[in-house]
């Protein structure tokens, strides 16, 4: 599998913040974190851990019960040619 670049890019295009999985309370947990990513001039660090664009960062720690996917759909996961679902629980 592709290794997906963590930027402010691949963030944008990302279709996470939009899946029935992603519930409002991870996506508020998530939001200040980023949030933060867009702020900073290079973009996020590589070790930093961020519950969004899962399929760059592995697993989230927040979701617990598979909703719907929106993988297939992603601009990310096209242009990367990845060929799974559910990174949020898989991991990258």
């Amino acid at each position: 599998m592709a290794i997906v670049e963590k930027s402010k890019s691949n963030h944008f295009q990302c279709r996470c913040k939009f899946c029935p999985t992603f519930s409002l309370g991870c996506l508020a947990k998530a939001a200040p974190k980023v949030a933060k990513i867009f702020v900073i001039p290079d973009g996020p660090k590589k070790e930093d851990h961020v519950e969004n664009m899962f399929c760059a960062y592995g697993r989230s720690d927040c979701i617990k019960q598979k909703q719907g996917c929106k993988c297939p759909t992603c601009p990310v996961h096209k242009k990367y040619d990845l060929d799974k679902v559910y990174y949020c629980f898989g991991g990258e």
